[in-house]
């Protein structure tokens, strides 16, 4: 079996794992020149800010609500996508980065209860370690587990 291990709000986690008083504010990541939204904590999405908003059409709701806007920091996220990749080489040894934030995982030996119980010491590893949070979606093949509903 595959697993996808899929980083939350990859950026954002980052910058909450070294900023925890970000923890529950609304926060967004801005693009290299500080242009637009590329990366948004739920707490971002439940405001309704999409994904690649210009930031001066956020200049009202700036004013209205404790809005964190960062600049993007991608040599922070390219260690901690290696931290995240450390932790999961000690579950299996068949990890194979996807994307910046995604990472395959092999499964293999482990009956459905045990890989259950595998994910779920692996989530609060990574947690413990690296102060992301991720999802986990597993299947027979690699296509598949891209589309498994993610269990957390």
């Amino acid at each position: 079996m595959i697993g996808l291990v899929d980083c939350n709000n990859f950026y954002v986690s980052c910058e909450r794992a070294f900023q925890p008083r970000l923890e529950g504010v609304p926060v967004g990541v801005m693009s290299n020149n500080d242009g637009c939204v590329i990366a948004r904590s739920n707490e971002l999405k439940s405001l309704g800010v999409a994904m690649g908003t210009p930031v001066f059409e956020l200049r009202p709701l700036l004013r209205q609500r404790r809005i964190e806007l960062l600049s993007s920091n991608y040599e922070l996220y390219g260690d901690m996508s290696s931290r995240v990749q450390q932790v999961l080489e000690e579950f299996s040894a068949g990890v194979e980065p996807y994307s910046i934030d995604e990472m395959f995982v092999r499964f293999d030996g482990f009956t459905p209860e045990q890989m259950h119980d595998h994910a779920q010491e692996l989530f609060t590893k990574v947690r413990r370690f690296t102060h992301i949070p991720v999802s986990v979606g597993i299947a027979p093949t690699r296509t598949l587990a891209l589309s498994v509903e993610t269990q957390t």
